[in-house]
């Protein structure tokens, strides 16, 4: 049975901190465990320059939540762990993206369409102060989850929008060229999606609101002693499903450790001793892997080697070839093997042309059917993914009968090298 892929990435544009671990590394590195899963998890360091220009500052972060992903228990022999920006295939097939991503489509994306109603209301032009980057945001985010064709990306809320795009990118892509991409299907943890920062506001690095991930013992008691609550007293019963410490602690509490709190809260608990067994909760899990993390920092040369390491296999696995088949099929080919429409019997009747039609069967494989009009003249032995069932006709045309043999079966008395010349013509465009 063909795993489920799964992908996760964080823009490299600051320090890793509780909302990052609670809604992304720790439930992926979690998911990266179960049995019939293909882990995917990249540092977006393309992503962060669209609102970051300061190298250093890029630098430092790449460093750092490669580290934390690492502290947190990834394991890169188990799964797929790279830089974005190692791997060419990504903005190659951004634009091969853009030539089909609808404009209105991308107007209508939430950081685009924010950015310019803050321009309406101060009376600026609506794209003042924003770049081609911004607006083509979602095209290179598709890109990243269609090029290793992941079934399921974890996002908070606020990034759903992203995934459905991505949808839509591929879907059209796939009706213009043919079955290259999987859909891939937004994951979110309903409690932990978005965590309260310490102003109550979603925890964000562009509120300035956040609690670093692995901040020193003392820093973090005091980060979580600043969290901002209403006035009740001790003794006041308080609103535990309105309360920013409930919040944060229900994230890394048990279920039974979470309805004592909320039980305390009914009762009336002081704020500085609800915040005092937050602190202490949170550092109880976070004291063995800030150890671990600090380790790792002290050796930036191996998170590098880690990175291209996994970047080279990857590509070798899945990005170099899928470019490849994708290259083809929009007609970016080697001229040398140019070949002459392939005509074929009553052919100029309509219904009658060849057609190479991509199917799933019952057991989840992927077959492709060459038929010209009601007749099948070959029908391939199946492979894991639409990308690679095409692959096996494009190995087909490029190696000839040979290749053919290996993947397809034909009917009694079919011509081999007809079928291939018919496969040729149909890449070619006839």
């Amino acid at each position: 049975m063909q795993s489920t892929r799964v992908l996760t990435g964080i823009t490299t544009s600051g320090t890793p901190h509780l909302g990052n671990y609670v809604g992304a590394v720790r439930p992926a590195v979690a998911a990266s465990a179960t049995p019939g899963v293909e882990s995917f998890f990249f540092l977006a360091d393309y992503h962060a320059l669209i609102k970051v220009s300061e190298p250093a500052r890029v630098q430092r972060s790449t460093l750092e939540i490669a580290a934390t992903w690492l502290a947190c228990g990834l394991e890169p022999d188990r799964v797929w762990f790279y830089r974005q920006s190692d791997i060419p295939e990504i903005p190659e097939l951004t634009w091969l993206l853009t030539c089909v991503a609808g404009k209105g489509l991308l107007n209508r994306a939430h950081a685009y369409k924010a950015a310019v109603d803050r321009n309406t209301e101060t009376g600026d032009d609506p794209d003042a102060g924003v770049t081609a980057g911004l607006f083509m945001y979602p095209v290179l985010m598709a890109a990243d989850i269609l090029l290793f064709n992941a079934h399921k990306v974890p996002v908070g809320r606020d990034q759903v929008q992203h995934i459905e795009m991505a949808r839509d990118f591929g879907q059209r892509f796939n009706h213009l060229y043919g079955e290259h991409f999987t859909l891939p299907e937004a994951v979110i943890e309903a409690q932990v999606a978005t965590l309260p920062g310490l102003d109550g506001r979603k925890m964000s690095k562009s509120y300035d609101n956040t609690i670093p991930l692995f901040a020193p013992r003392e820093q973090l008691r005091k980060l979580i002693f600043s969290i901002v609550t209403d006035s009740r007293a001790p003794g006041e019963p308080k609103d535990a499903d309105a309360s920013n410490v409930f919040q944060l602690y229900q994230a890394f509490a048990s279920g039974a450790e979470t309805d004592a709190m909320r039980s305390a809260f009914a009762g009336g608990i002081a704020w500085g001793d609800a915040k005092q067994a937050l602190f202490e909760r949170i550092d109880a899990e976070v004291s063995p892997l800030r150890g671990k993390y600090e380790a790792l920092m002290a050796r930036p040369a191996e998170i590098e080697a880690t990175l291209r390491d996994g970047a080279a296999r990857l590509r070798e696995r899945h990005a170099t070839p899928l470019l490849k088949a994708l290259r083809e099929a929009v007609g970016l080919r080697d001229l040398s093997v140019a070949v002459s429409p392939v005509a074929t019997p009553d052919a100029s009747r309509k219904g009658d042309a060849a057609q190479l039609k991509v199917y799933r069967e019952r057991d989840g494989r992927f077959h492709v059917k060459l038929v010209v009009g009601k007749d099948t003249l070959a029908i391939s032995r199946g492979a894991g993914s639409p990308a690679a069932a095409n692959a096996q006709v494009d190995e087909a045309v490029r190696d000839g009968v040979a290749a053919l043999d290996t993947h397809f079966e034909l009917p009694d008395g079919t011509d081999a090298a007809q079928v291939v010349e018919a496969m040729r013509a149909l890449r070619a465009g006839a």
